[in-house]
């Protein structure tokens, strides 16, 4: 989703990272990385959770039914308060009785410096998110805690927001070049169940090194990457 709508300065938008999304039961997400501390961060959370409130209200007749919107604060530095807790969930309630009051608005807030474990000491999901959130800026190679399939694709996002536009470029080339050879592989795996298994994935494996070798790569690294001979080429 556009993250245009929350209008900032130009200095905003260098100090902070949004998301704006939505989930598959179409709740709404704002995510805010805030690297430095800011006078009225909560009140601007509020602002920001307004937006995605608004944009719910329907032409015509409406009966003021909302989906629910998270505002999210991944924060490098600390509230005022003194306590030690990294996870704060906000959400409207009744000051006399301390019941929910309202449940389609959550403020969740994680306080990064209060989070202290060693990459040995994670032991649950959350961990291994505060730990990533925390130290992504500075890790050399991935823990080997942090291989799970998703923080994986996180580490692969990292390193292709450092690109330059040049190397930007180059990986959206390799990356469409993957993309249509994975195509060809699953398209002659479908053929191969028709035509013979064996040949239908040996057709899709010559066309992958045919294909290689037209976008510039030798033969033999063709024939390897591919899996065939030099010969067949």
């Amino acid at each position: 989703m556009p993250n245009e709508r929350v209008g900032r300065s130009e200095f905003d938008r260098r100090a902070i990272f949004d998301l704006h999304c939505k989930n598959e039961r179409d709740e709404y997400f704002i995510v805010e990385m805030q690297q430095a501390k800011q006078d009225y961060f909560k009140d601007r959370s509020v602002y920001y959770a307004s937006f995605p409130i608004q944009e719910q209200a329907q032409r015509g007749e409406w009966n003021f039914k909302l989906t629910p919107v998270y505002m999210v604060g991944i924060l490098d530095f600390t509230f005022d308060d003194t306590d030690n807790d990294v996870y704060h969930l906000v959400q409207l309630a009744d000051q006399a009785t301390g019941k929910r009051f309202f449940d389609k608005l959550s403020f969740i807030y994680l306080e990064l410096p209060k989070f202290t474990k060693t990459v040995d000491e994670l032991t649950s999901g959350f961990d291994k998110w505060c730990y990533l959130f925390k130290h992504l800026p500075y890790l050399t190679d991935r823990p080997a805690r942090l291989q799970e399939k998703v923080f994986l694709k996180v580490f692969e996002l990292a390193e292709i927001a450092k690109y330059t536009p040049e190397e930007a470029r180059e990986y959206e080339k390799n990356l469409k070049v993957y993309r249509d050879l994975k195509n060809v592989i699953d398209c002659a795996y479908g053929e191969g169940k028709a035509e013979g298994l064996e040949e239908g994935l040996l057709k899709g494996r010559l066309e992958v090194a045919q294909r290689l070798v037209a976008s510039g790569m030798s033969k033999a690294e063709a024939a390897s990457f591919a899996g065939v001979s030099v010969e067949m080429l």
